[in-house]
């Protein structure tokens, strides 16, 4: 999986890079299994999906186990990000809270995370490996669910859904080199797999551990060409996606030079009762 920054990719013939296209709406045959979340003390609610573990994926956990719909979006990450679950006296303070209010959260940026590119339902990029586990563990803490990052095996079987082959991405269903213009987009704007699941594909790579369980991003971004966009494809942190980060040491929040990662969360069942 090759990522190349500030280079100009010019769209191939028949491939436009022009306004997104407005979500769209499909319906899974899971659909009835899937479950909205909403995050206590918030708005944000997103949909997790279920995916059907088979005997024939002795790889996978026995469990049933869900993922996030679409990637996690800045309107879910602000709110850890920015403690909009706080109450507004405290959102300034540092102080221990019992909860989730205690989990580490994320240093300012340096700058503005989402580029210019967009924000509103916009996959959270540049977001490191440590970042998305506190996320996840502030997520199980707020919601009472078992919320974290896929494994790879998790990944790209919920990514072939059900599929056997491994066709690079298509520009229904991806945001990939050819026609993504070299910057993110809304998320759920190509059709869904399968599964109803958008957007595994493309748009932005996705953080996951390895069977070693080291991380590793996973699906290509909108600047790997559609060719190396695979499930299959996957690749670890280099030292060149923080390169220009101005503190000694690297932040551990985020990667200065990797605006192509961002991740989706995964939720273990059973369910608990809410």
């Amino acid at each position: 999986m090759r990522h190349v920054v500030g280079l100009l990719l010019l769209p191939i013939v028949g491939m436009s890079c022009g306004p997104a296209p407005q979500p769209t709406t499909q319906t899974s045959p899971l659909a009835t299994n899937a479950f909205t979340e909403t995050v206590p003390n918030s708005t944000v609610r997103f949909i997790m999906r279920p995916v059907p573990v088979a005997a024939a994926a002795p790889s996978l956990k026995s469990a049933p186990f869900w993922i996030g719909e679409t990637e996690v979006t800045w309107d879910a990450y602000d709110v850890f990000l920015l403690r909009l679950d706080v109450p507004i006296e405290r959102r300034g303070t540092v102080e221990a809270d019992p909860g989730a209010d205690a989990v580490s959260r994320p240093t300012p940026p340096y700058a503005p995370p989402d580029r210019g590119w967009g924000h509103d339902h916009f996959p959270a990029i540049s977001v490191t490996f440590h970042g998305a586990q506190q996320y996840c563990r502030w997520l199980s803490e707020k919601t009472g669910r078992r919320y974290r990052l896929p494994t790879v095996a998790e990944w790209q079987y919920a990514c072939r859904a059900g599929a056997n082959d491994d066709s690079s991405a298509h520009a229904e269903r991806a945001w990939f080199a050819e026609n993504a213009c070299e910057t993110t987009h809304r998320v759920a704007t190509r059709k869904a797999n399968a599964w109803g699941i958008y957007d595994m594909l493309g748009n932005v790579a996705e953080w996951c551990t390895d069977e070693n369980n080291k991380s590793v991003v996973c699906g290509g971004s909108f600047l790997s060409p559609a060719d190396e966009t695979r499930y299959a494809s996957y690749q670890s942190q280099a030292p060149a996606w923080n390169q220009s980060d101005p503190a000694f040491p690297r932040s551990k929040w985020w990667l200065s030079d990797a605006p192509f990662v961002g991740f989706r969360v995964v939720c273990e069942g059973p369910l608990p009762a809410k």
